[in-house]
């Protein structure tokens, strides 16, 4: 097939599957197809079905796709002419559109009418890292969400800054309380002894304030535990 008969067909090709996303929402469709319309945006020239089927081989899934870190996204494509750095931030930028999204629909929310999705949002965030990380969400006097922020990397038994760093951020925004997480990279949602210790603390630290601390809640990819709900808080 010539170029331009190759250009001819791509282009066709791309029109039938805009026409069937916009029938459909990607209901029925397989990862890769949902992968290969994505990078339509970002690769206009180029038949991205065989660079999203690569992907989804490489990963294993269009989730492990979006939760690869930039060096490994680089890497999968750097044999592939025209799939560069440009492509790579696209990816990126899917994951944390789709995150920066659960954040607003918690906005619009109190946390007692979004739980659900207060715990998704934290699973989008930090479930998914293989780093252990703490999430702070803070809340006004009406259980409107006010932000979140991540207040630190690393072994949340260890840390001394968290009950502080937590108070302080607190007193910034004049939250009246707070949902604090974090994530088990090894996977299982269950509390160690020493999350239990350092829940302790944090709620002492906030109750000197004046602020209420609602929940914590571990995460993975997969799954929560929440204190509160399981009679910890």
């Amino acid at each position: 097939m010539e170029e331009n008969e190759i250009k001819k067909y791509t282009a066709g090709h791309r029109e039938r599957l805009k026409e069937k996303f916009l029938k459909t929402n990607f209901d029925g469709w397989h990862e890769y197809e949902i992968l290969e319309f994505a990078l339509f945006f970002v690769l206009p020239y180029k038949d991205t079905k065989p660079i999203a089927k690569k992907l989804i081989e490489k990963f294993g899934s269009l989730k492990e796709i979006l939760n690869a870190d930039y060096n490994e996204l680089h890497t999968a494509l750097k044999d592939i002419k025209g799939a560069g750095k440009h492509t790579v931030t696209f990816l990126s930028f899917l994951k944390y559109f789709s995150i920066k999204y659960s954040e607003l629909k918690i906005k619009e929310k109190d946390f007692f009418s979004c739980s659900d999705d207060v715990s998704k949002f934290l699973r989008n965030l930090i479930g998914t890292s293989e780093k252990e990380k703490m999430c702070a969400v803070f809340m006004n006097s009406s259980g409107d969400v006010l932000g979140h922020k991540i207040i630190s990397e690393g072994t949340v038994g260890r840390s001394a800054i968290y009950p502080g760093e937590i108070a302080r951020q607190a007193l910034i925004l004049n939250s009246r309380s707070v949902i604090i997480s974090h994530n088990h990279p090894g996977g299982g949602c269950k509390p160690s002894e020493k999350d239990i210790v350092a829940t302790k603390l944090v709620n002492n630290a906030l109750d000197l304030i004046d602020v209420v601390l609602l929940d914590h809640i571990i995460v993975t990819a997969d799954g929560s535990y929440s204190f509160k709900e399981n009679g910890l808080l």
